[in-house]
């Protein structure tokens, strides 16, 4: 009788195991990371024993190489930004420094219209070949939307900066060495691409590669209401 009564627990914390309770949340676990490009441990740059993204701070995204970098590329200036509180579905109230030199940016506090917010690192490959589709809706957009680039856990800037010079990137830059972003933006991997409407609400955030134009054209006008041309 006792021997019955064990194989009874020993089934009982089986099916417990097996719950289908878990299934969906495991499921969407994996569903989360497939979808992810650079997720993990690939958001560690490779220990080549280059600067870590930990040595960086403002001093070392403002140098005089990095200006004459950011020059060189054409990059614009960082947006004036007020000091706002973050608003309700907004963008963290995070302030991060301008890649390059210039004055330091609120993410809470950017100027009120339609702006486009991507979350990249030169060691992500797929976000290496969205930039053009980014750099080129800047240019098209001409003003009706914003284009914001967070350069994330990347130990580099001036490989920063010269990768948004051969990709066109003419848009401001921030750097975000320490990852300030993470919780407020719900970064799981890389690339990230976040729209906010012109009231400062995050609409949606795109969390696969952007694989062309037409795409991000497409999202732009779903998301944010903007027919680009």
């Amino acid at each position: 009788m006792r021997g019955t009564t064990v194989a009874r627990r020993r089934r009982v914390r089986s099916a417990r195991v097996r719950s289908p309770r878990s299934a969906p949340a495991l499921a969407a676990v994996a569903a989360l990371l497939a979808l992810t490009a650079c997720g993990g441990d690939d958001l560690r740059p490779a220990d080549d024993g280059a600067q870590t993204s930990d040595d960086i701070g403002a001093s070392v995204v403002d140098t005089p190489t990095l200006r004459a970098l950011k020059a060189d590329a054409g990059i614009e200036a960082c947006p004036r930004t007020s000091r706002r509180g973050a608003v309700e579905g907004g963008l963290p109230g995070v302030i991060l420094d301008c890649l390059g030199g210039g004055a330091p940016v609120s993410l809470a506090g950017l100027p009120a219209r339609p702006t486009v917010v991507n979350v990249w690192a030169t060691w992500c490959g797929p976000c290496r070949e969205e930039l053009p589709y980014l750099a080129r809706l800047h240019d098209e957009a001409d003003g009706s939307v914003a284009v914001l680039g967070i350069d994330y856990r990347d130990p580099d800037p001036e490989a920063a900066l010269r990768l948004a010079k051969d990709s066109g990137v003419t848009y401001p830059l921030v750097s975000d060495p320490d990852q300030s972003v993470a919780k407020g933006l719900g970064v799981v991997g890389l690339p990230q691409t976040v729209f906010v409407d012109a009231a400062g609400v995050v609409v949606a955030t795109e969390r696969t590669p952007i694989t062309s134009y037409d795409q991000l054209r497409s999202l732009v006008r779903e998301h944010l209401g903007v027919d680009v041309a």
